[in-house]
């Protein structure tokens, strides 16, 4: 994770200098989150035809491969360059879901509580993302973008090296590869399909995940640039805001590491998915106070620690190991697709209303959607899931 972020910040920059397109800029990022999101699902059948286990290692070495090639042709054009960007999102997709199988049964194996698992590897991405994006921008400072890139490519050499050496779950934990060969193709698409289909406690949560997703990238992209440029006019201030939120979520993630086991999952859901958002957008549409949006951010990023471990526990508990790389890429591609037009609906509220409406309208929408999985929670029903899932079973 630390050097793909150094590539989002370095890749936009190479595009920026060598074409002076802002257009080509989004088309590259465009060209790195498709791939991935298409290939986590439509490869996830091969995936586990081929082993979950040999398909990470493979996947972190062609990366590694693609982006040493960005990193080693001088004044590459614009058409190879997203070409081999968009081999490098598919190989992340295609990667990312056989490092979500690989991580229950290693947990089980290492004696841990899935639930702290989730939360400790949600926390990791969290202090990478704060971390490698001023690390990107000093190598591109001390190297140039595309010399940075080279540090992209080594992230990936050494993380097939590191799954190679040191991570070799038990024996019949992984889906397994001769099975999975005699399913057809679109059998096995739909399997997966179905089951999270059938799943509406899973359904539920996915839906919710999305639209969390979807105002946290209008908040960040288009709200809060936008708020800062009307009250102060001084970009720090989008820094301080994003990172206060950052680190607000890498706080929640300590804690609830420590605490998450004890608390009831769907429930604890529930909460976290209500306070994530909807506050800190209707913070800045309501004051122009710098040190409450900062507070609220942190707070807000508090509580957004928990309803990703929680979901990644609750999939690993109510999804069969064979049929694991198959809905989890289904998940990724669902709850990321609405990051691609949170902003560009954003955009065209604050266009249509002007800023401060359209910043309390999207956070009084967002409040009130997220709070209807919590005014809906009955103990008698979803209490009995947060019981079965807590001890890893299926109610």
């Amino acid at each position: 994770m630390l050097g793909s972020v150094v590539t989002t910040v370095a890749v936009p920059w190479l595009v920026l200098i060598s074409t002076g397109s802002a257009a080509k800029m989004g088309l590259i990022s465009m060209a790195s989150v498709v791939p991935a999101l298409l290939a986590g699902v439509f490869a996830a059948p091969l995936t586990d035809r081929f082993g979950i286990r040999r398909t990470f290692i493979a996947a972190q070495c062609v990366a590694a491969l693609a982006m040493a090639a960005v990193a080693a042709t001088p004044e590459i054009g614009f058409l190879p360059l997203a070409a081999l960007i968009a081999v490098k999102g598919a190989l992340t997709g295609v990667g990312g879901r056989a490092q979500h199988v690989l991580l229950r049964p290693v947990s089980d194996a290492a004696g841990m509580q899935i639930i702290r698992t989730t939360a400790i590897y949600d926390g990791v991405g969290n202090v990478a993302m704060v971390t490698a994006a001023p690390l990107g921008g000093l190598l591109i400072l001390w190297l140039g973008p595309q010399n940075a890139i080279w540090f992209d490519a080594a992230s990936f050499a050494l993380s097939a090296v590191l799954i190679g050496l040191l991570v070799h779950p038990p024996d019949g934990t992984m889906p397994d590869p001769v099975a999975a060969a005699k399913e057809g193709y679109f059998t096995a698409l739909r399997r997966g399909a179905g089951h999270l289909w059938q799943d509406r406690l899973l359904l539920g949560m996915l839906a919710m995940t999305s639209v969390v997703n979807l105002f946290t990238v209008a908040n960040y992209a288009v709200f809060v640039p936008l708020w800062v440029d009307e009250h102060f006019g001084a970009a720090p201030a989008v820094g301080l805001i994003l990172s206060a939120f950052a680190c607000g979520a890498i706080v929640g993630n300590i804690v609830f590491t420590v605490v998450g086991p004890k608390l009831p999952q769907y429930l604890t859901f529930c909460v976290s998915v209500a306070l994530c958002v909807g506050p800190r957008q209707l913070t800045l549409g309501l004051t122009d106070n710098l040190v409450v949006v900062l507070v609220v951010s942190v707070l807000c990023g508090i509580t957004q620690a928990a309803f990703r471990p929680v979901l990644g526990a609750m999939l690993y508990a109510r999804v069969p190991v064979e049929l694991q790389n198959r809905v989890f890429g289904m998940v990724t591609a669902v709850s990321g697709s609405s990051l691609a037009f949170g902003a560009t609906l954003a955009g065209l509220t604050v266009a249509g209303l002007g800023l401060q409406p359209a910043i309390v309208l999207s956070g009084s929408l967002c409040l009130v959607v997220t709070t209807i999985p919590l005014l809906r929670y009955r103990s008698g029903v979803h209490g009995t899931a947060d019981t079965a899932d807590a001890q890893g079973g299926r109610p």
